[in-house]
């Protein structure tokens, strides 16, 4: 007895296409906010709705430092070796590029303090956590957007 196969006629209708959007419409994607230039897309992302919502609540809010380069933060960790003396101390305020979050575009420093203040009341709401207790203005992706931020460590060496 033989089997038979249905086969798939050689030109098949094309798959259903979606309707286009209605006349006007657009997909509306934030515009990123100043300084978010290198980090990561999520990152950039949180921090546009959140600095977007903290001014329009009439509070100034922004990036003093986001994604750093290497060069960048090697600079900075050799300054920290100079102002604090000993690589213990300083990794308390700075780390070495191989290990900080700013390098792989995952962490933002904030200012002023008012705005920092309103981050870190506020960012949970889209995942934005102060992550050190001695850095006001260090935020970092730490949560789910919603969910409560972890416990603060006390500082970068810690980490």
């Amino acid at each position: 007895m033989a089997s038979s196969v249905a086969l798939a006629p050689a030109h098949a209708a094309p798959a259903p296409q979606p309707a286009p959007p209605p006349s006007g419409a657009a997909l509306v994607w934030p515009i990123a906010a100043a300084g978010t230039e290198g980090l990561d897309p999520l990152l950039a992302l949180a921090y546009t709705m959140a600095a977007d919502e903290a001014h329009a609540a009439g509070v100034p809010l922004s990036i003093t430092s986001g994604y750093r380069t290497p060069a960048e933060q090697q600079a900075l960790w050799d300054e920290g070796l100079r102002t604090h003396g000993s690589p213990d101390e300083a990794r308390r305020w700075v780390l070495p590029p191989a290990e900080s979050t700013h390098v792989t575009g995952h962490a933002i420093d904030v200012g002023p303090i008012e705005g920092a203040g309103w981050l870190e009341a506020n960012g949970y709401r889209w995942g934005l956590c102060r992550t050190f207790d001695n850095e006001w203005w260090h935020f970092e992706l730490a949560t789910f957007p919603g969910a409560p931020c972890p416990p603060r460590v006390p500082d970068a060496s810690v980490r």
